[in-house]
C-alpha cells in the first residue's frame, strides 16, 4: 500500500473490515511511514472524541415493556383484565386506541430518530473534513476535473451538476465516510466558510417518510440539508447562515440544462 492507499482503508481497518492480507499491508506501511501514522492516530483520536459526542436517544417501546414486566410490583396480566372486567366496553375502546395510534407515534419517533442521526453523522464527518491534514485530496480545476477524480476510488458515481460560482465557488474533494459506507466530499466556500456536499449511496439507511428534503438545525451550530435522490443521498454542511445554506442547496436540486 502506498499513502493514499492507506488513507483510503484507514476506516475499513478501525471497523474491522479490511481483511487479514490488507490488515498486514497497512500495519506494515504505518510502521515504516510517521506521517501516515500520525494521521491514523489523530483520525482514531477524532473518532472517539465525534462517538462521545453523539446524541442519545430514548428507550424503545419493546425495551420499556420487558423492564415495566420485570418490574416489583407489576401487576399480572390476569389481574389487569380483572380490573377492567366491570367496564369491557371501554376496555376495548381503550385498546383499539391503542392500536390506532401506537404505530403513529412509532413511526414519528422513527421519523425524528433517523433524521437527527443522520443530521449528526453530516456534522462528523463535515468535522472530519475540516480538522484533516489534507482536507482536499483533489483541488478544483472545475467540476469537470473534479468528478472524474473520484473513479475507481467509489463504488458510485456521484451525481453532482452545480459546477459553483462567484457566491459559492467548488475548492476542490476528498473521499469520505457516511455511516458505513465510502462518500464524495465536495467541498465549496462561502466568503471564508467551508461547506461540505457529502454524497453518498442511499440504500441501506433509515430515511425520514418524506424523501424530497430534511432540513435542521444541529445543536453543535451547524445547518444541515440532507435529501435523496434516486440511489444517491446528500448532506449538506456548514456553519453558515440556514437561509445562505438553503439557497445553494437549491442549486442542486435545480434541474439539470
Amino acid at each position: 500500500m502506498d499513502c493514499d492507499d492507506v488513507r483510503l482503508n484507514l476506516r475499513d481497518h478501525r471497523q474491522g473490515r479490511l481483511g487479514a492480507a490488507g490488515e498486514d499491508e497497512l500495519r506494515a506501511h504505518l510502521s515504516a511511514c510517521p506521517h501516515c501514522a500520525h494521521v491514523a492516530a489523530a483520525e482514531e483520536e477524532l473518532t472517539e472524541a465525534l462517538e462521545r459526542r453523539l446524541p442519545q436517544y430514548p428507550a424503545s417501546f419493546a425495551l420499556k415493556r420487558r423492564l415495566a414486566a420485570q418490574w416489583p410490583g407489576a401487576s399480572s396480566p390476569r389481574a389487569w383484565w380483572r380490573s377492567w372486567r366491570p367496564a369491557p366496553i371501554a376496555a376495548l375502546a381503550l385498546a383499539a386506541l391503542v392500536l390506532v395510534t401506537v404505530p403513529v407515534v412509532y413511526y414519528e419517533r422513527r421519523d425524528a430518530g433517523a433524521a437527527r442521526s443522520m443530521v449528526a453523522e453530516a456534522v462528523n464527518d463535515h468535522l472530519r473534513v475540516l480538522s484533516s491534514q489534507r482536507p482536499l485530496e483533489i483541488e478544483s480545476g472545475g467540476l469537470h476535473q473534479v468528478k472524474p477524480w473520484f473513479e475507481g476510488r467509489l463504488d458510485f458515481a456521484p451525481v453532482v451538476t452545480f459546477e459553483g460560482d462567484a457566491d459559492f465557488p467548488l475548492k476542490g474533494g476528498a473521499v469520505g465516510y457516511f455511516f458505513d459506507r465510502k462518500a464524495a466530499v465536495f467541498v465549496y466556500t462561502r466568503r471564508l466558510h467551508p461547506i461540505s456536499l457529502i454524497v453518498f449511496r442511499a440504500d441501506g439507511l433509515s430515511w425520514p417518510a418524506v424523501e424530497s428534503g430534511v432540513s435542521a438545525k444541529d445543536e453543535r451550530g451547524f445547518a444541515v440539508m440532507i435529501w435523496r435522490r434516486g440511489a444517491l443521498g446528500y448532506a449538506l454542511v456548514s456553519d453558515i447562515d440556514g437561509r445562505e445554506l438553503a439557497s445553494l442547496a437549491a442549486k442542486f436540486l435545480a434541474p439539470a440544462r
